[in-house]
């Protein structure tokens, strides 16, 4: 029984040295493996391992997620761009601060009117807001013509349409056309959030979109306008023409272009569906009732139909600083004009131009006519899915046997009827 302990202790007063014997061991092997691997590395590298390690980086490049992603890009899209003129010129506006003038209460009627007027004159010194998403690349180069249109969050369906159709991103006969879509900030409280991060993501995949941090809402649709023309004159020196509209309009761009090559020679270009001696409304019911204490004269300046014009890009810089010089007013389009009117200069009426619907008759078969749509620029209030019907039809195997003009003429006698 004895002998039985004396080995038992013996092997416990030698367990120490065994794990020793056996951490040695291991740390021999563990060594012998790396220079293994070291060799067999080289050899590897010798015998075309580089293209595994290239495609072992793609790899690792593809795992990496979207937001670290969307970091990235964000940070190469906040870089400046570079002019030949060597100006370094960024979006100055980085607070959002901006509280409630009181001095307007003191204005005449300012208690009578509607709540909508009293907030809007009571942050319409408001002008400028930090941006959220910016793509000052899209003006990089010489760009023939950029296009701009006017969108809300939640309209992302009409936005993709576009793409699809009129708004790609092309090169024809040299000239380079561009696309980007213009935003500020959901109004939906409960969903601001959800919208947002869609919008972010929509972005990721597109780079198209300019955001300000001011709300989207009818009266603001002034402050796009404004945000805007300082963008274009921060960002875009070597842009030559600029299109702008909403996002339910159908356009031909080969149009545009042979509308523009037609008045290359035109100063101060500003093209559109022009009213003259337009008079403000003046019922409380209409979308685009303006009281007199906003604005008292009889009629307003000429302007275009915000649906969709044009203009040059010289022009635009100089109507920035008309801007500046003018109180807000809620209407953008009139808004416009009244820069317009500042530098004197005349906007151009066109019949190819159509903002304010085809015809007076709805009912008229001409407001469905691919052949009128083909010698269209611009055709107003088309829903996505007809927008996207339409596109197909007047680039299909279409035969008019009407000319332009004479469904111009057509369209014209029309609404004079009517």
């Amino acid at each position: 029984m004895s002998n039985k302990f004396e080995f038992i202790n013996s092997l416990i007063m030698s367990a120490p040295r065994h794990r020793w014997r056996m951490c040695k061991t291991v740390a021999l092997i563990f060594v012998v493996a790396v220079l293994m691997i070291s060799v067999f590395q080289r050899g590897l590298v010798g015998t075309g391992g580089d293209l595994q390690i290239e495609r072992n980086a793609r790899m690792q490049k593809e795992t990496i997620t979207y937001w670290k992603e969307k970091q990235d890009k964000l940070a190469e899209t906040r870089q400046e761009p570079v002019y030949e003129r060597d100006l370094a010129r960024t979006w100055d506006i980085t607070s959002a601060n901006c509280s409630a003038s009181t001095n307007v209460s003191s204005i005449e009627g300012f208690s009578a009117l509607e709540q909508n007027f009293k907030q809007f004159l009571l942050y319409r010194h408001c002008r400028y807001f930090p941006m959220i998403m910016n793509h000052p690349e899209k003006c990089s180069g010489d760009v023939h013509l950029l296009m701009v249109i006017k969108s809300i969050i939640s309209q992302h369906d009409r936005r993709e349409v576009i793409r699809q159709t009129w708004g790609k991103e092309q090169v024809v006969d040299g000239k380079k056309i561009k696309m980007l879509f213009l935003l500020g900030t959901s109004s939906n409280e409960e969903e601001k959030a959800n919208h947002q991060k869609l919008l972010e993501y929509e972005d990721y995949i597109y780079g198209d979109i300019l955001q300000w941090d001011f709300m989207d809402t009818f009266f603001n649709l002034t402050l796009k306008e404004t945000h805007f023309l300082k963008w274009f004159s921060t960002y875009c020196g070597n842009v030559r023409y600029i299109f702008k509209g909403d996002d339910d309009v159908f356009v031909s761009v080969m149009n545009i272009l042979e509308y523009l090559e037609s008045s290359k020679n035109t100063k101060d270009l500003f093209a559109g569906d022009v009213l003259f001696k337009a008079k403000p409304i003046r019922k409380k019911q209409n979308k685009y009732y303006i009281p007199p204490a906003l604005y008292n004269k009889t009629h307003y300046p000429p302007y275009a139909g915000g649906g969709g014009f044009l203009m040059d890009g010289p022009l635009a810089r100089r109507l920035y600083l008309a801007s500046e010089t003018l109180e807000l007013f809620p209407i953008d389009d009139v808004f416009l004009g009244m820069c317009l009117e500042v530098l004197q200069v005349t906007p151009i009426k066109h019949n190819a131009f159509k903002t304010f619907g085809l015809l007076k008759d709805k009912k008229s078969k001409l407001n469905n006519e691919p052949c009128f749509y083909k010698s269209m620029i611009v055709v107003h209030k088309l829903l996505p899915q007809a927008l996207l019907d339409m596109w197909r039809l007047v680039h299909s195997d279409l035969v008019c046997t009407l000319k332009p003009g004479l469904l111009w003429e057509a369209s014209k006698n029309l609404n004079q009827q009517l």
